[in-house]
């Protein structure tokens, strides 16, 4: 069938499946009307739902020919309170309220807390956040069986709630064991991306890295305040990050995370891996038609302050309004994007190269498509990493990227301005040049007398060695009628 023409937006959208949104049909409309990517959220759904919605994504990816994003998000560690004898207690404030070992249910004056991990971090003075951060208790006393608290903030406390510890690094594993069984499922069904939840710290994402094996990328989501005091090691640890608003926003005061949401960006940015802004970006459409305008400014702030991607959570994943979701949240960025300060305001920004030919060709390519007026960004890509060092510099023309491998093109799906076609090798200069000219026309990057930029190493098929940069001009009589190989 013929090709679908490539987004005219930069700024990519992922939209979580869920019971509103599984199914061939469903997901072929949200595709449609803006998704690029999809999330599988690990914490709802067994994975024979999550393997049909795979499937159906795969599927899909064969009929329009076009590589398509698949991101698994693990679950990560859930700390939650025992249960309670008679129901929901009541906790006012300056009550005193004991957390202990013992796991009988309990009462209005202690419930079981089965986390050694807190005991082994709490001390006087720590802050133990219940439900979303609803209750909020102060640590008065920690012994091996019990935490003593004092209540600061009070109200209605269910069981099995969860426990948020904001003021130190917990001693435990980002994975569980769960998650352990959930990245196998994932990665034998073949997902691109595998975001790891609750990251603290560089070395948590160590043992995911090694269960891939070297299968999928690795994004690690920020959403524990831990995080962000190594920030930059994580950002080099990972392949991506997620701004993960969420449970920031339980752990921290609401009014901390806008500009934190900014720095992490920037971080991101700066170091070339790409960066998802998520949760509660369209809320109010998880039962309404349309958004509210603060909604719509906070998707546009994250479109302009150069975030590869925006997602929608519950949204799409549970809401009465999916596929407007995602159309509405198509025309957000359409809109940023053709503000005419748009390209400036991302160029806030500074990214410096680091001394490599690979990143120096990728900046130079943003300086000479302006300079030129070029219209495409070509790039012959076997691993994708030159592809991600354009997308980092925001350049004005978009990137077409040609690699022979599926895995490489569908992970390109989270790169901002990223256009990613499967093809054949190529094998010399002429032939580069030449696919290159073919292929931005096909797919109506470029037309007829047309400047592009062509990136490609040589020798070629050799990952990691981008050292050509060729500016060529399409001729009208370009566009043969062979196969795109």
């Amino acid at each position: 069938m013929k090709k679908l023409a490539p987004r005219t937006r930069k700024v990519r959208i992922l939209a979580t499946l869920g019971p509103a949104s599984s199914g061939s049909e469903m997901i072929r409309r949200l595709f449609l009307a803006g998704a690029d990517a999809f999330r599988l959220n690990m914490s709802h759904g067994g994975h024979e739902g999550h393997a049909a919605n795979v499937e159906a994504i795969r599927a899909l990816e064969k009929e329009l020919g076009r590589p398509t994003t698949i991101l698994a998000d693990l679950q990560g560690p859930k700390l939650r309170i025992g249960t309670f004898a008679d129901g929901p207690v009541m906790l006012r404030p300056g009550d005193s309220f004991r957390l202990d070992r013992d796991t009988e249910p309990g009462d209005a004056r202690r419930v079981a807390l089965p986390h050694a991990e807190i005991f082994a971090a709490a001390q006087p003075g720590t802050r133990l956040l219940l439900d979303d951060g609803k209750l909020v208790l102060r640590v008065k006393a920690v012994s091996d069986d019990a935490i003593e608290t004092q209540v600061e903030v009070g109200g209605q406390l269910s069981e099995r709630k969860g426990v948020n510890v904001p003021d130190v690094v917990l001693p435990m594993a980002a994975l569980t064991d769960k998650d352990r069984r959930d990245l196998a499922f994932a990665i034998e069904a073949g997902v691109d991306w595998i975001a790891l939840s609750f990251v603290q710290r560089p070395d948590d994402l160590a043992e995911a890295r090694r269960l891939m094996g070297g299968h999928g990328q690795l994004l690690a989501k920020i959403e524990k305040p831990a995080a962000l005091n190594r920030l930059e090691e994580i950002l080099e640890m990972s392949d991506a990050v997620m701004v993960a608003r969420g449970d920031l926003g339980v752990e921290l005061p609401p009014y901390a995370v806008p500009p934190l949401q900014k720095q992490i960006v920037e971080s991101a940015r700066r170091l070339g891996k790409p960066v998802v802004v998520a949760t509660q970006m369209l809320e109010s459409m998880i039962k309404s038609p349309t958004p509210t305008r603060a909604e719509v400014s906070d998707v546009a702030t994250a479109v302009y302050d150069g975030a590869d991607a925006v997602m929608l959570s519950a949204e799409t994943a549970a809401g009465d309004w999916p596929e407007q979701a995602v159309a509405m949240m198509d025309s957000i960025a359409h809109s940023v994007e053709h503000d005419p300060g748009y390209l400036d305001r991302l160029h806030f920004t500074k990214t410096i190269p680091d001394p490599t030919t690979s990143d120096a060709l990728a900046g130079a390519s943003q300086t000479i498509t302006t300079t030129v007026s070029a219209k495409a960004i070509v790039c012959f890509t076997a691993s994708g990493s030159t592809v991600r060092r354009i997308a980092r510099e925001r350049p004005s023309a978009p990137i077409l990227a040609l690699t022979p491998r599926a895995t490489t093109a569908r992970r390109m799906g989270l790169f901002w301005g990223v256009h990613a076609v499967r093809t054949k090798d190529i094998g010399s200069f002429e032939e580069m040049i030449g696919k290159a000219k073919r292929m931005a026309l096909r797919h109506g990057i470029a037309a007829g007398g047309d400047k592009i930029i062509v990136l490609a190493g040589v020798p070629f098929g050799t990952p990691g060695s981008t050292n050509v940069l060729h500016v060529a001009t399409i001729r009208g009589d370009e566009l043969r009628v062979h196969g795109e190989g």
